[in-house]
């Protein structure tokens, strides 16, 4: 149990001394008792797409977005069951919050629903006329 706790402490000194930062201080001991300052934030810099075009389900859509600092913008798309396109185009920064403009792009397209008549259906030799059951 000693070494252990011996062997953490000498793990501790070392990585101080070479400059390694303090676990949530913004402070690293370089050499023996001088504090460093170090950088602990970045920008936030990042571009990316992503997209899906799937015949067989009808799965199509895609996205992209840009961040430097707090400020993003980006775009979406994707297809409607109705056959139109949704596309959203969004910015979102510090000074105005989130803004989105949604566009739809295309007429709606409902399928009609066809339904027929009930066939009478004869039972047996009685001949009852079944006709009409199961017409909504």
């Amino acid at each position: 149990m000693m070494l252990q706790v011996a062997t953490s402490f000498a793990l501790l000194v070392a990585t101080q001394a070479i400059g390694v930062p303090l676990a949530g201080h913004g402070l690293a001991v370089g050499g023996i008792g001088h504090a460093v300052a170090v950088d602990q934030y970045t920008v936030p810099h990042y571009q990316y797409d992503y997209g899906v075009a799937d015949p067989h389900t009808g799965d199509h859509k895609q996205q992209s977005e840009v961040r430097v600092g707090d400020v993003v913008h980006g775009e979406y798309s994707l297809a409607e069951p109705d056959g139109t396109l949704r596309v959203v185009k969004y910015t979102s920064d510090p000074h105005n919050g989130f803004n989105a403009v949604v566009k739809r792009v295309g007429h709606a397209y409902h399928p009609t629903v066809v339904r027929h008549a009930a066939v009478p259906v004869a039972i047996g030799r009685l001949g009852l006329g079944l006709g009409g059951l199961g017409h909504l």
